[in-house]
C-alpha cells in the first residue's frame, strides 16, 4: 500500500512510502526539506518495519522544534501501520 503523510512543523511537506502487510517500509520519498538529509534517511531505513523506524527515530528534534523530518517519518509509519491493521 502506498501511504502519503502531510508532515507538521518541518521544512518538508509530505512523506510518501510503501508499507506491506508485515509493516515493512520501502520507497520512502520526502517532498521539500533538506535534500541531503532527506535522501540519506530513506537509504538507512529502507526495508525496516514501522516499529523499527519508530524505535530509532521517534522523538528526534530539529533545532528548537519539538519534531524533525525523521520524527515525522516515525509518526507517519506508525499511523500507516495502525491503519493497515485496522487499529
Amino acid at each position: 500500500m502506498r501511504y502519503t503523510y502531510k508532515v507538521k512543523n518541518t521544512c518538508s511537506r509530505l512523506i510518501s512510502f510503501d508499507i506491506d502487510a508485515n509493516g515493512v517500509i520501502t520507497n520512502i520519498e520526502f517532498t521539500g526539506g533538506c535534500s541531503g538529509n532527506l535522501k540519506a534517511i530513506p537509504k538507512l531505513v529502507d526495508g525496516w518495519t514501522a516499529q523499527q523506524i519508530a524505535d530509532k527515530l521517534l522523538g528526534n528534534t530539529c533545532g528548537a522544534r519539538q519534531t524533525s523530518c525523521a520524527d515525522q517519518l516515525a509518526v507517519a509509519v506508525l499511523e500507516a501501520s495502525r491503519k493497515l491493521n485496522g487499529t
